[in-house]
């Protein structure tokens, strides 16, 4: 117990994003953070089209099997899908992956109060500063 108290406190272990809904292409991780974007994608033979289930080897996503059960070939094509739906559910495999939220560009502008009129004067925009 004291061991596993202090292998957390000493190692940094990544988050695995798993509160994140998986429905919604882009979420805030609950956990970490870190805004995810959920990606699915599926695997087809290059033969013959037939979908063969998916895994995630070394971080690339690959056919469960060597070969296609179908026309043997060993040859593949990843496909990514916009969205997932019921029939290739079985099929497909997600990857999470973090995207940056950099903002490089601020714009500021300022507005004078409509109730200090001086001279019946309306105020103006003020310039748009960058």
């Amino acid at each position: 117990m004291i061991l596993n108290f202090l292998r957390k406190l000493f190692v940094q272990q990544k988050c695995t994003h798993s509160h994140v809904d998986i429905n919604k292409t882009f979420e805030y991780c609950p956990d970490c953070g870190a805004l995810i974007e959920n990606e699915w994608y599926i695997v087809k033979c290059s033969c013959c089209g037939i979908k063969e289930k998916a895994t995630i080897k070394n971080g690339k996503v690959v056919p469960l099997n060597n070969f296609c059960h179908n026309c043997g070939t060993s040859d593949y094509i990843v496909e990514k899908l916009s969205a997932i739906d019921f029939i290739n559910i079985n099929y497909a495999v997600l990857v999470q992956k973090e995207t940056q939220t950099e903002i490089k560009h601020y714009t500021t502008q300022c507005w004078v109060d409509n109730s200090t009129k001086r001279n019946d004067v309306l105020p103006k925009l003020l310039p748009l500063y960058r």
